[in-house]
């Protein structure tokens, strides 16, 4: 039966009419984070405009079959939980290194293969998921809230780069959709409640479009409808890039855990099952060799939508799919993707705001539900202060390898798990107090 009420559930049916806003919701919260990776690429290897384009069109169609097997899983692969799928940045580091020295033929290759790595280690993952108890994955929950909060003040500010960061229009249009998201969240009921995001990014837009904060210059040149190319680079396997790769999917798959605990507990208000997780990551895997297959980078659960989820309250898979659909036909009708590239990146930094912060307060609940003890103020103050204390200061790890630096270096999240886990491993349990 549909329901405007399961829209805050995981299963039932909602009127499309009422489905397709809250979906629409989960693209823009995603979409110019989506694409801006291969953008940065593409850029710095110096891959043509016409092939960029092609390769844009692909990471919509990416995300959307990404976020379609999370809903909806093949087997064992996909999680059933409202997660959304989009190009990670974690890989851009290690991608340009590649795609410089070797070749976009010898990146896609080692993507190839890194994605069946991960895909199978999250098929296997009860064998290896009881390294990760509850602590280790509230305080990576916690470290992934504080690395998105630079991400949020600069588009804020404009978009890192910008020639016009940190310049007054900027603060104007995103101070107004933040106060237009919280204003709407704190004071509107029901249905518009949870579309407090989408009210604020509707907000921005218009005030950006007064104040000339919009370009629409790339629709004139944009064709109706556009296939997807398959293969647009020939793979090379070689054995050095592709373990680097297969590193930072390591990396790629401890976050995928914090997002999808982070997830569940935010929205869903209790614990994750192993099964869900291993079916996440399996996701990742799987899906990303086929993003390697459209010459893409590998893909990964977005944090800001699950900062939204939380946020919204807003978690039913039919819901979450019509999103997923708007993605794919994006990628199929250029005009479609090239709309939504419009929006200022300040309208984006103020609705991302609130929504990273709601994934520090999920990982500050999931603490708080594992307890107060000592182990466990070690375990997550020594990761926490390490990790994001060390990759903040510049040159920290020059004195290690090259590949040492490629995963650590600027990645706090991989800093903190490393070290939560390895904490957790190492601290005797019997001086474990109790709950205070």
């Amino acid at each position: 039966m549909k329901s405007t009420e399961n829209l805050y559930k995981l299963d039932g049916f909602v009127p499309v009419a009422r489905a397709v806003p809250f979906g629409l919701q989960h693209v823009l919260a995603m979409f110019v984070s989506n694409i801006t990776p291969i953008i940065i690429l593409a850029n710095v290897i110096g891959i043509e405009k016409g092939v960029t384009a092609s390769l844009i069109q692909n990471c919509m169609i990416i995300a959307g079959i990404g976020t379609m097997i999370q809903l909806y899983p093949i087997w064992k692969i996909g999680s059933r939980l409202p997660i959304v799928m989009g190009i990670s940045f974690t890989f851009l580091s290690v991608s340009i290194s590649i795609g410089l020295s070797h070749g976009m033929g010898t990146l896609m290759g080692a993507v190839i293969i890194g994605g069946i790595v991960e895909g199978l280690l999250g098929l296997c993952a009860k064998y290896w998921l009881k390294l990760i108890p509850h602590i280790v994955a509230a305080t990576v929950v916690t470290a992934i809230g504080f690395s998105l909060l630079p991400i949020g003040a600069n588009s804020f500010a404009g978009g890192q780069g910008s020639t016009d960061f940190g310049e007054l229009h900027n603060w104007i249009v995103g101070s107004v959709t933040l106060l237009t998201c919280l204003v709407t969240q704190v004071f509107a009921k029901g249905f518009l409640r949870s579309l407090s995001v989408l009210v604020g990014l509707i907000v921005g837009y218009i005030l950006a479009l007064c104040m000339g904060m919009v370009d629409f210059s790339g629709l004139a040149n944009c064709s109706i409808i556009a296939v997807p190319k398959l293969l647009p680079f020939t793979p090379e396997f070689h054995l050095g890039p592709i373990l680097s790769v297969i590193a930072i999917f390591l990396v790629s798959a401890t976050e995928t855990v914090g997002d999808s605990s982070a997830l569940v507990n935010g929205a869903l208000k209790r614990q994750i099952h192993k099964a869900e997780m291993g079916g996440a990551i399996s996701c990742d895997g799987f899906v990303s060799t086929i993003s390697g297959i459209f010459g893409c980078t590998p893909i990964t659960s977005f944090s800001q939508n699950v900062g939204l989820a939380s946020l919204s309250g807003v978690v039913n898979r039919f819901t979450i799919a019509t999103g997923a659909a708007i993605m794919i036909l994006g990628g199929v009708f250029p005009p479609v993707g090239t709309l939504l590239t419009t929006i200022p990146q300040a309208v984006l930094g103020g609705c991302t705001i609130m929504m990273f912060g709601s994934i520090l307060f999920a990982g500050f609940g999931m603490m708080a539900k594992s307890g107060f003890s000592q182990r466990n103020m070690i375990i997550t103050s020594m990761s926490l202060s390490i990790g994001l204390g060390f990759t903040q200061a510049t040159g920290m790890f020059k004195v290690f390898p090259q590949i040492i630096q490629t995963i650590f270096a600027e990645n706090c999240v991989a800093v903190v798990f490393i070290l939560a886990v390895v904490l957790n491993l190492l601290l005797p349990k019997k001086k474990e107090e109790n709950k205070q």
